[in-house]
């Protein structure tokens, strides 16, 4: 609200000391609209406030502040300045020179801070000085990003000539000649699945004796997979001496476990570890599971959401859930395990290339996927692990840009979400459901219950926190 000057003024503000303004429904709305979907207001939290801090701190490091200073060969740097790439993000700025230096790496960092080009750059500067044949094998869990990968390769690959071949399951016999021909040849790059590479590698034709980086990406989900036998398999494959990357969006024992049999000496870099980007602005809506479907129609209802990632907790409610948003007229589609490896490339292309507005996913997608500019992350329902919450909303406000994460909370999943607030360390902002929307239970975990909270049971920190997070811009 803008000052005025005068007497009447300061009368009016006298005869209102000490009460807040209340505010109607459409206000409400319109704020709502403001904070959710103008994705141009300034940040006003303590994290954006910290992030500028945290950015000046950077500049008087000593760290690389454009991707000139890392010294790039000819070929790479000019490719990299046509590509728009000027500051690079705080994972790539620590972990390039080590990489350059010839150090091994375990680095920490969270989906969508860069962490693919990290390790990317480096390897392509140095195949570029060395001779030909495989000279890097990049291990990832799924085939979805290894594919992401290898087209983050191809794309540096106009500019450098340097070579690659994903190798994963799934595909048909065609599929596995063309990745058979891009091992036997010697690819400069390898981006493969543990299990499809063993499966070549068990057939002799393979020889690794050139390789000399092996990077393990998404590490921790790989060990979730149940991957650790093979990853160790394949290291037998491979020369003693050789740099290793370790890549992984959190830090459990298991990883440091096996950080201790592949990696020499590494250093250490931790980015963030499982907090949340502080371009998302998260909030919640406390809902009966019977109006779900109702509260994300009314969101989504009059307003131009170009890219949206529906997350659900099973394949069932994906397949019926975007069945029933297609007869409500969304365009949207569903990708899960069920679909066949064209029809999943299909899918995402089409999400990539806005072709599709709303993709509705399990916990597949939550991880890897390198897509920019998905406006909204919806879970439509909580997620079962913490540490999923922060690689589902996580597809959103990657790379340093801003997005909004809403979470659907019903009575049975307030627990769940209480472990999330507090793995993040903040409680999430509850809101009001629109008009129409039935209000859903009152938010009050067992964790929370006798701890001092709302006494009329109402939830908490619903209408709107203005200090709690907020989207907008952010310095690049």
């Amino acid at each position: 609200m803008s000052k005025h000057s005068g007497s009447h003024s300061n009368q009016k503000a006298d005869s209102s000391a000490g009460k807040a303004p209340q505010e109607t429904a459409e206000e409400r709305l319109a704020r709502l609209d403001a904070e959710l979907y103008q994705r141009s207001q300034p940040q006003e939290s303590e994290e954006a406030e910290e992030e500028e801090q945290a950015q000046e701190d950077g500049e008087d490091s000593g760290l690389p502040q454009t991707f000139r200073d890392f010294g790039f060969g000819p070929s790479l740097a000019e490719g990299l300045d046509s590509m728009g790439f000027e500051k690079p993000t705080p994972v790539q700025q620590q972990a390039i020179p080590i990489v350059l230096e010839g150090k091994d790496v375990i680095a920490c960092a969270q989906t969508g801070t860069g962490k693919t080009a990290a390790y990317l750059l480096p390897s392509i500067d140095m195949i570029m000085r060395s001779e030909g044949g495989t000279h890097t094998l990049i291990i990832a869990p799924t085939r979805e990003l290894t594919l992401q990968i290898d087209e983050q390769v191809q794309g540096f690959s106009y500019f450098t000539n340097t070579s690659s071949v994903p190798v994963y399951g799934g595909g048909d016999a065609v599929d596995w000649e063309v990745q058979k021909r891009g091992l036997v040849g010697g690819a400069n790059i390898i981006v493969a699945t543990p299990g499809r590479l063993l499966a070549h590698l068990n057939l002799g034709y393979v020889n690794f004796d050139s390789v000399r980086h092996l990077i393990l990406d998404e590490a921790d989900r790989m060990l979730d997979m149940g991957f650790y036998d093979d990853i160790m398999k394949i290291v037998k494959y491979l020369p003693e001496k050789r740099q290793n990357l370790l890549f992984s969006a959190t830090m459990p024992p298991k990883i440091r476990q096996l950080a201790g049999q592949i990696l020499d000496k590494p250093e250490s870099i931790n980015i963030a570890i499982s907090k949340p980007a502080a371009g998302i602005l998260q909030c919640a809506y406390l809902v009966h599971d019977r109006d779900k479907l109702k509260l994300l129609l009314k969101l989504l209802e009059n307003k131009h959401v170009p890219s949206i990632i529906l997350f659900a907790s099973t394949k069932i409610a994906v397949k019926n859930l975007a069945r029933e948003l297609k007869r409500k007229g969304i365009n949207a589609e569903a990708m899960s395990s069920d679909l066949e490896q064209d029809e999943r490339r299909r899918v995402m292309n089409d999400f990539g290339n806005r072709k599709v507005q709303m993709l509705v996913a399990t916990d597949i997608v939550s991880r890897g996927i390198d897509i920019e500019n998905i406006n909204l992350v919806i879970n439509y329902d909580v997620p079962q692990d913490p540490e999923d919450y922060v690689h589902r909303i996580g597809r959103t406000a990657r790379a340093d840009t801003t997005g909004v994460a809403l979470t659907f909370i019903n009575d049975k999943d307030q627990d769940r979400f209480a472990r999330i607030e507090g793995l993040i360390e903040k409680e999430v902002r509850k809101l009001t459901n629109p008009p129409g929307v039935p209000e859903g239970p009152a938010y009050s975990p067992r964790r929370r219950r006798g701890g001092g909270g709302n006494r009329h049971g109402k939830p908490q920190g619903r209408g709107g926190n203005r200090s709690g997070n907020r989207g907008g811009n952010r310095r690049r």
